[in-house]
């Protein structure tokens, strides 16, 4: 039988429960039976009759069971982490930290005592203990680490897997002896500060990383947070750059954090054995990190493909530099494919090997989205497979870039300037680079510079542009425009530099050192005017030392001369038999000349000589034949020289 004083404990509990919960009738009711399941009767034991008291309610009404919101509200208050504000004078227990909370209060067991496993209710007191270690480890980040509240709360919601883990550790701790009789809370905090994440985190912050990547690192450990520093360290000693440690260790995969320090140190020293620098490593592995987490067998298989395309160790290692993808980003099945599609161009291996290594991003392009739409399309201009390949080997960037984008769009304001398919075609044959200049900044405004600036007509733009596409790479301030005033200040119009560009249209795009001393040898030693350099642009094609000086000596020392054209735009044995046959020229018409002149100077001497009432036939002839030896000997000398 129970004393007087333990039916009071028993109703003092259940005052105190009462205080702790909202005041429904039900829970009233309940907590009301329970403590009067203690108390004997008034009657035939002798004892008085308890006086009623404030909340008290009849023992007579017979017990229901808890609600859920009732039992939800039970867990709450069971696994809350700290106090929960209180007006004054509050008689509501709030918290564990009351004194009385114990007694307030019935064991979490008894919600289920008796009861089926209620799942919805088990995952309740998951989620309350899961808020629960997410409070307590926000405090100890902006204790001990002392982060703000905004970027605690925010690296708090990216660390949900590691939350798991303390409270899980935490629940753990509870079968060691030490800790049997502690409190969650004290448990989740000897995790938080054994697993040192707290020191961890602010180094971290230290390099650059961002919370959110912070909590990817730390959830993807599973616990093992020293893998994370001692990952970080040996990263540095490859110089791998504090603001890309996070990102190379997240995007290596889960298997880094499984590797030993001497399965990275010989992974690096075998790539340095085939010429890759030491201080490029930093920067190839933050560029590809997947090369961390190949085995030595699948590295040496990756690195034999290139090498067996005759690709010596200096090319390797400037291809690994330049695109570390091409070695540890695809599958070797992709990688096979790639090069046999290369091959169909009519590239043999050593060419795919030379290939490759110069544009490495090759192998970071897809088949089927890239390369077999742009070569439909390049057919469709009509560009053979031949073109297609010297496309290829000038510029292989054209197989990289976007055709839809970039490629399309150039092609078509070629067309819409009136160029024809076909010829659109060649232009990017003779000119593959053509492709990848930009539109905007650099095909149009050379296009505009040469309609407004340079002359040229808008009936000629298109011959100049099919042409000479070079222009379209030139620079208008450094090249373009330097030549159009240098052609003007030799007093060339404009419009006469437009049809000499149409006519020749890589004349801006020599370089004054060229075009200046060509042009001072045409005025200075050749003299001839401005005019024949108007008609014959192409003359500053031609060299100086090995044709325009040669060639003018040569018509020098025969005495003849030549248009710029037929002098310069011929062959040596072309310019041989036409130099022959203007001298032939030459010499039949000085001996017309010679005879004629003889014949003149003979009429004059016989008819000073002979009197004119002679009619000797005898002495006439005489007189005449000697005259004439005479007059010929005296004469030809003169005439040579005024030939001369």
């Amino acid at each position: 039988m129970l004393s007087s004083a333990t039916i009071h404990s028993s109703l003092a509990s259940s005052h105190l429960l009462l205080r702790r919960q909202p005041i429904h009738s039900s829970s009233i009711l309940c907590l009301c039976s329970a403590a009067d399941d203690h108390v004997p009767a008034a009657s035939g034991d002798g004892l008085q009759p308890l006086p009623r008291k404030h909340n008290y309610k009849p023992t007579s009404q017979t017990q229901t069971p808890l609600s859920p919101e009732d039992k939800v509200r039970i867990l709450e208050l069971s696994l809350v982490a700290k106090r929960t504000p209180q007006f004054p004078g509050s008689i509501f227990v709030q918290s564990p930290g009351d004194a009385d909370v114990a007694s307030s209060l019935p064991p979490i067991n008894t919600l289920f005592a008796g009861d089926v496993v209620d799942e919805d209710m088990l995952m309740r007191a998951v989620d309350i203990r899961r808020n629960v270690t997410t409070e307590i480890f926000r405090e100890a980040l902006m204790k001990k680490g002392k982060f703000g509240i905004r970027y605690a709360t925010n690296l708090v919601s990216s660390l949900a897997d590691f939350i798991d883990y303390v409270m899980i550790e935490a629940a753990a701790m509870k079968r060691l002896p030490e800790f049997s009789h502690s409190s969650f809370n004290l448990r989740a905090k000897t995790v938080i500060q054994e697993s040192e994440v707290v020191p961890l985190i602010r180094w971290l912050k230290h390099n650059s990383q961002s919370y959110i990547r912070i909590g990817k690192l730390i959830s993807m450990t599973k616990g093992n947070l020293k893998s994370i520093r001692l990952l970080a360290e040996w990263l540095n000693s490859v110089r791998v750059r504090g603001e890309f440690l996070g990102s190379v260790m997240l995007r290596a995969g889960d298997n880094i954090f499984k590797r030993s320090l001497e399965e990275l140190d010989e992974i690096v020293e075998y790539l340095e054995s085939k010429g890759v620098r030491s201080e490029w490593m930093g920067y190839v592995i933050s560029r590809c990190p997947g090369l961390l987490c190949c085995s030595m067998e699948e590295l040496r298989t990756r690195v034999a493909f290139y090498v067996d395309m005759d690709m010596n160790d200096h090319d390797f290692g400037t291809m690994v530099f330049d695109c570390p993808k091409a070695l540890g980003f695809l599958t070797l099945e992709e990688m096979t494919q790639k090069v046999n599609y290369l091959k169909e161009f009519g590239l043999n291996n050593e060419e795919v090997g030379k290939l490759l290594a110069f544009k490495p991003e090759l192998m970071c392009c897809s088949i089927e989205e890239r390369w077999k739409p742009l070569v439909k399309y390049l057919y469709y201009l009509g560009i053979s497979r031949m073109g297609m390949r010297k496309i290829l080997v000038v510029k292989p960037m054209v197989f990289c870039i976007d055709l839809e984008s970039n490629i399309v769009q150039k092609v078509r304001f070629f067309q819409d300037m009136g160029i024809r398919n076909d010829a659109i075609g060649k232009m990017l044959v003779k000119f593959p680079p053509l492709l990848t200049y930009s539109l905007l900044k650099k095909i149009r405004p050379v296009v505009i510079f040469l309609m407004t600036r340079a002359g040229v007509t808008q009936t000629d733009i298109t011959k100049v542009i099919a042409l000479a596409p070079e222009l379209l790479g030139c620079s208008i301030s450094k090249k373009l425009e330097v030549n159009m005033k240098y052609f003007l200040s030799l007093g060339i119009s404009i419009q006469q530099l437009g049809a000499m560009i149409a006519d020749f249209p890589m004349l801006l795009r020599y370089n004054m050192d060229v075009l200046r001393p060509k042009y001072q040898y045409l005025r200075r030693t050749m003299v001839r005017p401005l005019l024949d350099v108007i008609e014959f642009p192409r003359f500053f094609s031609y060299s100086l030392e090995g044709r325009i000086i040669p060639r003018h000596k040569i018509l020098v020392e025969n005495r003849i001369n030549f248009k710029l054209h037929h002098m310069l735009a011929s062959t040596d044995e072309e310019f041989e038999r036409k130099v022959a046959a203007a001298v032939d020229r030459r010499i039949r018409f000085e001996s017309s000349v010679k005879a004629r002149t003889i014949s003149g100077s003979l009429l004059r001497t016989c008819s000073e000589v002979v009197p004119r009432d002679s009619e000797s036939p005898d002495c006439s002839n005489i007189t005449t034949e000697s005259s004439y030896s005479g007059s010929e000997e005296s004469i030809s000398p003169s005439l040579t020289e005024s030939t001369i």
